[in-house]
């Protein structure tokens, strides 16, 4: 009877390893390969954290430096959970430094600017101020009689509608983007009449415009072109 063990099979388990290296690759397939992604959450961390340069204009926008450290952390715990699947750590890192450094710098700048905006002689005021109550008559309010003739810093918009050139002496200052940006009739509280002593001129924008002058209340409705009139008007010696 013939041997059914075939003379390469014995062969080979003969040869040193080579036996050894039949049976891993019939059983093992190969090794298999591992798939690898870019971390999102640390696009989108780098994505915010730049987008977190925003809270330098507007403090508000400190949320975003903030989710850009917040998204940052997962992305790092994702890599300590998967280190052979994600990629991306440069990009977390640059992340996490670029909103870290907004989340303390933004608010910092804000603060400096606040403690030094308002020029010497000047009191601080706000449209909070000026402003009737809702419910109350559109009239000037107790506060703003005490402040008539007073030297005052106020910051404001300029009203779209007050402006016919791109530069100007004269404009209408309120008290947000809404009625900045939308026009229409704002109360009449709202609104301060300024004009611009000196070379000043005050170009068409919706930058917060921030004012220093004599502010005048007037008893009785001053009209003006566009607008039903003002109650409050402002001879400003100084615009930032």
């Amino acid at each position: 009877m013939m041997d059914s063990t075939s003379p390469v099979s014995d062969r080979a388990g003969d040869l040193p390893g080579l036996g050894s290296v039949a049976e891993e690759g019939a059983f093992s397939g190969g090794e298999a390969e591992v798939y690898q992604s870019v971390s999102r959450a640390a696009v989108a961390s780098l994505l915010l954290g730049l987008f977190g340069l925003l809270a330098f204009p507007v403090l508000a926008l400190v949320i975003l430096p903030l989710l850009s450290v917040v998204f940052a952390a997962l992305a790092f715990r994702g890599f300590r959970k998967f280190p052979e699947e994600l990629q991306g750590r440069p990009i977390a890192v640059a992340g996490v430094v670029l909103g870290g450094l907004c989340l303390v710098l933004a608010p910092a700048y804000h603060t400096y600017v606040y403690l030094t905006e308002v020029p010497e002689g000047y009191m601080r005021t706000n449209f909070g101020d000026l402003m009737s109550d809702k419910g109350q008559p559109d009239a000037p309010t107790i506060e703003a009689v005490e402040l008539n003739g007073k030297p005052i810093f106020i910051k404001g918009y300029i009203h779209p509608t007050s402006m016919d050139t791109l530069r100007a002496k004269r404009f209408v200052l309120v008290p947000d983007l809404g009625t900045c940006c939308f026009g229409g009739q704002p109360p009449l509280t709202h609104m301060i009449e300024v004009s611009l002593g000196g070379d000043q001129y005050a170009t068409k924008s919706y930058r917060k415009q921030r004012l220093a002058g004599t502010l005048n209340v007037n008893g009785s409705l001053k009209p003006i072109d566009g607008l039903t009139g003002v109650f409050y008007q402002l001879r400003a010696d100084i615009l930032k």
